[in-house]
């Protein structure tokens, strides 16, 4: 009966002692926190809706007290009179966003696959080759690239913003260590009934590290997003969204109204991928309890 009790006592988990004094603390803290991290949201949604005489005042103020809808008519109106309509830049924005953000998903994994999975001469020379480039910030690649944009003949198209994205380094390293988890004999099972390489790609591997690609999906899309394409793109027809808004911005104290709007949509539009894509991102890995 000892021996029982102690099989007991091993198997229960340990409860932690915590005071009513610890938990209240803690939350607290955590209240704390929030609320710094929170307050930069809440200024750049609170600037949008105040007028200019409250933009200037000092000390600044957190809500307005006078709300208006003025910034956003002054936004339209200058978006309006511009050369290039704002539905060009919207669909500029969505191209290149787009094919950035699918073709690094894509190529990444389809490139981390065989890495992860396969066995071939050079393969842990080529994902050196990976990580080493991972040591270079954008700024030291910055000339390389542009001269092989310029020999291939793209500059100044939309390729020439969605190759350099779609081939970055860091989603191929993030997918090869999610693929690697994955337990080899599945994917034996799914070779004896006969499924070729590319179905179980698509049907076996990409389901399996769906938090993996969501995630890589929210970063690129983070970066392609504040791109403004003007190393590659020089024809005004072909700039994103976010080219123009970058020019109100800086276009003097007269329009701080519109460049709080501005502010507004730029931090607005990731956030809220990021929202749509968080319950799957936080999820568990189909693959963290399966084992060989």
């Amino acid at each position: 009966m000892g021996r029982y009790k102690e099989m007991l006592q091993i198997i229960k988990p340990k409860m932690v002692n915590r005071s009513l004094a610890g938990n209240l603390f803690l939350l607290l803290f955590m209240a704390i926190c929030g609320v710094f991290m929170a307050a930069p949201l809440v200024l750049i949604v609170c600037n949008a809706f105040k007028p200019l005489d409250e933009l200037f005042r000092y000390p600044p103020t957190l809500f307005p007290r006078n709300p208006s809808l003025d910034n956003f008519s002054d936004l339209t109106v200058l978006m309006s009179n511009s050369w290039v309509p704002l539905t060009r830049y919207i669909i500029n924005t969505l191209i290149i966003v787009g094919g950035g953000t699918v073709g690094h998903v894509l190529l990444a994994s389809l490139a981390a696959y065989p890495l992860a999975k396969r066995d071939f001469p050079g393969n842990r020379l080529l994902f050196g080759i990976v990580i080493l480039s991972l040591m270079f910030s954008w700024q030291v690649t910055q000339i390389p690239n542009y001269l092989i944009i310029s020999r291939l003949g793209i500059n100044n198209t939309y390729l020439a913003l969605i190759l350099p994205a779609s081939a970055y380094g860091l989603g191929l390293y993030l997918m090869k260590q999610f693929m690697e988890q994955i337990p080899d004999s599945l994917l034996e099972s799914a070779v004896l009934d006969g499924a070729s390489e590319l179905r179980i790609y698509w049907s076996i591997v990409m389901p399996n590290v769906k938090p993996a690609w969501l995630t890589l999906a929210v970063l690129q899309f983070q970066q392609m997003w504040g791109n403004t394409g003007s190393m590659f793109l020089r024809d005004e027809e072909l700039k994103p969204l976010q080219f123009s808004l970058q020019q109100i911005i800086g276009g003097g104290p007269a329009r701080q109204g519109a460049a709080a709007v501005v502010t507004l949509i730029i931090a607005a539009v990731p956030i809220t991928f990021f929202m749509l894509c968080q319950s799957n991102i936080i999820e568990t890995m189909a693959t963290s309890g399966m084992k060989e």
